[in-house]
């Protein structure tokens, strides 16, 4: 009974800081997505033509350049999470600054491709003139490439350490100030989408600069304060052995959403078309912020418990995360399908696309459920360390089986959107399932990490063997306790 007792204690115990993590994350996704919301919105009054070229420009800017940080800071994830958990906090502000200065080297090679955007979608049959200042919005987004390139880092830092909270003041007080200052720009000094281009890059090094505030001045962040160091340089070969196979697991799937829409086109009736698959992918989009939130906590306390080197632990974590995001995606899908038949009318008035998207809802439900388990998987995955295999699967998952399958479905059985949502479907089951059964056969004793030392921070500091190790225990037994 005592045994027993314990087992739910640690289980309950284990809710309670995933869901610390999970509930803040889960905002600060969607207080940052309303950044592009608020601008889209702005542009949109200004015309149709600004509008189609501010979203073509917004979706690939997304797709080359946004996606790609986001995909390889994961690595920082693995390391600065582990790190955290073994004690070694010092080397949480080399690996920060390891992920700086690479994210802001790929950034180069990203904004000289984006000078050439205007040559690319005038190659792939759009309107010369939305091509032009589609370009020009995108080159006014450069700054806020590079401040995502430090902005991203810095927030890994915090999450790794479950200071959340921050994250969400931070990204409310950047979203309060990004609605006047769009409104300003766009429409007082008549700059139009080049004032939305140029709050967006103001709103984001905002968001640096609030976050760097608080990592220098709080006494949460003592331990672990970020300090330049030339080690930094020598850990970005360590970095993109985590990052590149983290960055491939999470754009080789946002890729694959962004080929549907653009073989849509293509289809008979592409309005219709290409319209409902922009709606159900925002209705996608928009569950993914709670998933995301989940995933970010899975891969903390799994990385903070296997630093520690508690693999039973990081086990229960594994279950407890996969448990609640099973919960959480199944209510979703519930409702969905009851609201089925006016959900459509959140998005457009006319009865065809309405009852086209009451036809969709069941998709999209599945849809729901196994982007939800790939998400939580894939935090689970860069907090463990074995992203490649993530990477493995997506590519086989989605343009061995999923893409390919999409084609034929919408244009050889004529199933147009539908068919084209069933094939990345098809490639999303495949990909959750795969993941699901590799996650449920690991043995996490091995997942412990051997490459730490628990000798190089506490010789620093001079601190005895027993001290180390009581002080192991307790990263072990509340590695959250931060405000």
């Amino acid at each position: 009974m005592r045994g027993e007792g314990k087992k739910w204690e640690d289980l309950m115990q284990q809710v309670k800081k995933v869901g610390y993590i999970a509930g803040p994350m889960v905002l600060v996704s969607m207080l940052q997505y309303l950044l592009q919301v608020v601008s889209t919105m702005m542009v949109g009054h200004l015309g149709r033509l600004t509008l189609s070229s501010v979203a073509i420009a917004t979706s690939l800017t997304n797709v080359t350049g946004f996606s790609l940080l986001s995909g390889l800071v994961g690595g920082l994830e693995t390391l600065c999470g582990q790190a955290y958990g073994a004690g070694q906090y010092q080397k949480l502000g080399v690996y920060t600054y390891s992920a700086v200065f690479s994210l802001a080297a790929v950034c180069i090679p990203v904004s000289l491709a984006w000078v050439l955007m205007e040559k690319l979608l005038v190659a792939m049959g759009q309107d010369p003139l939305v091509s032009l200042q589609a370009r020009d919005y995108s080159l006014r987004l450069i700054p806020a490439l590079f401040a995502a390139a430090v902005s991203k880092p810095l927030v890994r830092y915090l999450q790794t350490q479950s200071l959340v909270l921050p994250m969400v003041v931070s990204s409310f007080v950047v979203l309060c100030c990004h609605i006047p200052t769009t409104w300003a720009l766009v429409y007082k000094l008549d700059m139009g989408s080049s004032g939305a281009a140029t709050a967006v890059c103001i709103s984001n090094w905002l968001y640096v600069f609030v976050l760097a505030v608080y990592i220098r001045y709080s006494p949460s962040c003592k331990a672990t304060r970020l300090a330049f160091s030339v080690e930094a340089f020598r850990h970005i070969g360590e970095f993109f052995r985590f990052a590149a196979p983290s960055a491939v697991m999470v754009c080789l799937k946002w890729w694959s959403l962004e080929v549907l829409v653009l073989v849509s086109g293509l289809l008979p009736n592409p309005t219709l078309e290409t319209s409902v698959l922009s709606i159900c992918l925002t209705i996608s989009t928009l569950h993914l912020t709670i998933p995301y939130g989940l995933g970010a906590a899975a891969s903390t306390r799994v990385s903070n418990e296997l630093g520690a080197g508690n693999a039973d632990k990081a086990r229960l974590v594994v279950w407890v995360a996969m448990f609640l995001a099973v919960a959480e995606t199944v209510a979703v899908s519930i409702l969905l399908l009851c609201l089925r038949h006016v959900l459509g009318r959140a998005y457009s008035n006319e009865r065809q696309v309405v009852n086209y998207i009451a036809g969709m809802t069941p998709l999209i439900c599945v849809s729901t459920i196994t982007d939800s388990l790939q998400v939580v998987i894939s935090g689970i995955a860069r907090g463990s360390g074995w992203q490649h295999i993530g990477a493995y699967v997506n590519l086989g998952a989605f343009y061995v089986v999923g893409v390919p399958a999409a084609v034929a479905l919408g244009f050889a059985v004529h199933l147009n959107a539908r068919g084209l949502w069933i094939g990345i479907l098809i490639g999303s089951v495949l990909q959750s399932t795969v993941m699901s059964v590799i996650t449920g056969f690991t043995n996490w004793n091995k997942q412990v990490p051997t490459h730490f030392s628990f000798s190089y921070y506490f010789e620093i500091d001079d601190i005895n063997f027993l001290q180390a190790t009581e002080a192991q225990e307790r990263v072990a037994e509340a590695p959250s306790s931060h405000p």
